[in-house]
């Protein structure tokens, strides 16, 4: 079997994760990141930058197109390619899974390797997303996603969830 079309499709999957991402930051839905919806989307997932926000605000700008209020998305795929050290730089099913676990400690809070409803309720809050205020919807989507019914999300079940294309 050729890795041509499996490449082709992590490279979706890598790309629907990062368009996912780019639309949680893009506040007002107008199709741009600006730096103050980076920096807030930033500060709502607990990795606030203190000192080193200077240091990420010339990087960001050196990614924005001229007359342009903040980053499109394609700037924003640049500026995670660089940030990521490049496409090319190792095995792209070692980087996925790497993509994948990072992700996955943003939900997994406690370190204990689940995404418990608890800690799900949190994170969408900090994301300013409606389904946190219904701990019986975020329980709904725990459970959408938790195929041993153990009332948690564990990480296989979660890269399932996301290969799947059903994000939190």
């Amino acid at each position: 079997m050729s890795t041509a079309p499996r490449q082709s499709q992590q490279q979706r999957h890598r790309r629907l994760r990062l368009r996912r991402v780019f639309d949680l930051f893009d506040c007002d839905g107008d199709g741009v990141i600006t730096q103050a919806e980076l920096s807030g989307a930033l500060g709502r997932l607990g990795l606030a930058l203190g000192a080193q926000a200077g240091a990420l605000d010339s990087v960001v700008a050196a990614y924005i197109a001229p007359g342009m209020p903040g980053l499109r998305f394609a700037d924003f795929e640049a500026l995670h390619d660089e940030l990521d050290g490049g496409e090319g730089e190792g095995p792209e099913e070692e980087d996925e899974e790497r993509e994948m676990r990072e992700a996955f400690a943003v939900f997994d809070e406690n370190g204990d390797g689940y995404i418990s409803a608890a800690e799900l309720q949190a994170v969408l809050g900090r994301m300013g997303m409606p389904e946190a205020g219904s701990m019986a919807r975020v329980q709904d989507m725990i459970a959408a996603h938790d195929r041993d019914s153990d009332g948690r999300v564990d990480f296989q079940e979660f890269k399932a969830m996301m290969a799947d294309g059903n994000g939190v």
